[in-house]
């Protein structure tokens, strides 16, 4: 594909429909960014221009066309102490930093640890996430007037029963704009954008963090940028990977992560805080027909248009048009048929999932409840794996022939233990693992226990069938020698 082609591909091939769900995608950023500023204890400038920031500039490193970046809980929550303890100024020093760990996780391809993680985790963190997108709805629902549920209701009808007439325009789009003419017109007693927070006035500008430059400024924020690096890869890669799912299409991992890297090196020298993918926007941008680039930088530099020049007008947007929007996003990212497969599907991916979900939404930490639910996908195939492993016993004269098939390795070595006649009359024994395969030192140290304890008992022992990698393993970490030439030795 020649770099015209490739530039039309991903910049230039679906304009209409990117602007229109880049603008979307950037009205409803608004009232999130200031969300997150205001979690992280900051400005709520520091939020938006973090938002400006690393969608424009994801626009042109990511590896996943028309996925959205932005500030996000995920990682505001990580700086609240930061903060707290040292001050602003730190929270940008600590998003420089954040961004050359993520530069130098895509050096080191950190993203291939994506493999690790299954479907029934893929499907929890959706499912946890769908829950804690209308959950941060629920404070704009309490204690309000009945006409903000009124409004609400008119918004999400608009945007499911609008496509039935046309899709030439973004339902949810119409629907900001319409319920706004109606709120501003008849100066409806609802909450809007503006009871927030500020809305900047002026353009971020490029400073260096104001933080001295010594090695105790990078002991203080190395911990927390790892951790904001850490999460922020973690979302973003998900994400990804959901985007994928939604469009049919692939997206380079490694190039996604070292432009996360580098859109929040460049942030930190904007004054803004660190950020990564957001599922929530990134559905709102697909849904709407956002499909390449073009949607992710439209919606960067319309969110800096819209605080900045039209700042009094979007204040007094209605919160209700983006609940509903946000409300329309969290239907449509929970995996509704993960219900049905709790009866067909294998049960230790129904509770991996349900776990994954559980941990998330109770703790409100995406990579905690990812982490669980690796651990026990990987506790869960280990066990699987263990019982495919089979140890057969048969006797051929004054002969005991072990026969064991399987994968030998640390979850399995109990059974292979187990199986061995220590005390039995036959004076010769063979162990034949030429249906087996060795994959850790502990199945070399079980066949050495093995071998040892049935030639303190007396017997001759010999061991047959190893493959080349097995017998590897045995000659770096066994406690046998080769060439094993002699009854009463390990060979094959």
């Amino acid at each position: 594909m020649t770099p015209s082609s490739q530039f039309h591909r991903h910049w230039l091939s679906n304009p209409r429909n990117d602007v229109l769900a880049g603008l979307v995608v950037a009205l409803a950023l608004i009232p999130e960014a200031i969300g997150f500023a205001l979690i992280a204890g900051v400005d709520p400038s520091v939020g938006l221009y973090a938002s400006f920031s690393i969608a424009t500039i994801i626009a042109f490193t990511g590896g996943r066309p028309a996925m959205i970046s932005a500030a996000t809980a995920a990682v505001a929550v990580v700086v609240v102490p930061l903060v707290q303890d040292y001050g602003v100024g730190y929270l940008f020093a600590a998003t420089l930093l954040m961004g050359v760990f993520q530069i130098i996780a895509a050096l080191l391809r950190l993203d291939l640890l994506m493999r690790f993680v299954s479907q029934s985790v893929v499907t929890g963190f959706v499912n946890a996430l769908a829950i804690l997108i209308f959950m941060a709805q629920l404070p704009q629902l309490t204690d309000v007037t009945p006409i903000t549920y009124a409004m609400v209701a008119g918004g999400l009808a608009i945007i499911y029963l609008l496509p039935r007439l046309t899709k030439a325009i973004p339902s949810p789009l119409i629907a900001i704009i319409v319920l706004s003419a109606i709120s501003i017109s008849m100066r409806l007693d609802v909450n809007t954008v503006g009871d927030m927070g500020t809305l900047p006035s002026s353009l971020p500008f490029f400073a260096w963090p104001d933080v001295p430059m010594t090695w105790e400024t990078l002991r203080i924020i190395a911990p927390y940028s790892l951790t904001m690096a850490a999460v922020g890869l973690l979302e973003s890669l998900l994400t990804a990977q959901i985007v994928d799912e939604l469009t049919d299409t692939g997206s380079d991992k490694q190039r996604e992560v070292g432009g996360q890297g580098i859109a929040n090196f460049i942030t930190g020298l904007l004054g803004g805080m660190g950020g990564c993918a957001m599922i929530g926007q990134s559905v709102i941008n697909v849904k709407s027909g956002g499909r390449t680039r073009l949607s992710t930088l439209v919606a960067g530099i319309a969110l800096l248009i819209l605080v900045v020049v039209l700042g009094p007008l979007v204040a007094q947007v209605p919160m209700p048009a983006l609940v509903a929007v946000m409300i329309m996003v969290s239907i449509g990212t929970f995996s509704w048929g993960s219900f049905a497969n709790l009866k067909s599907h294998p049960w230790p991916s129904s509770v991996v999932m349900l776990a994954t979900v559980v941990v998330v939404v109770w703790t409100h930490d995406l990579a905690q409840g990812v982490l669980v639910g690796v651990l026990l996908s990987g506790i869960f195939f280990a066990y699987k794996v263990r019982r495919l492993m089979t140890v057969e016993t048969r006797i051929e004269g004054d002969l005991r022939r072990y026969i064991v098939s399987g994968q030998v390795f640390f979850a399995s070595i109990d059974r292979v233990e187990r199986a061995i006649l220590y005390d039995d009359d036959a004076p010769r024994v063979e162990i034949d693992l030429g249906a087996a395969h060795f994959w850790d030192i502990s199945a070399t140290g079980v066949l050495d226990k093995i071998v040892a304890r049935l030639e303190r008992g007396g017997k001759s022992v010999h061991v047959t069938g190893l493959n080349e990698a097995s017998a590897t393993l045995v000659d770096r970490y066994g406690a046998f020698e080769r060439p094993f030439t002699t009854m009463g030795t390990v060979g094959h």
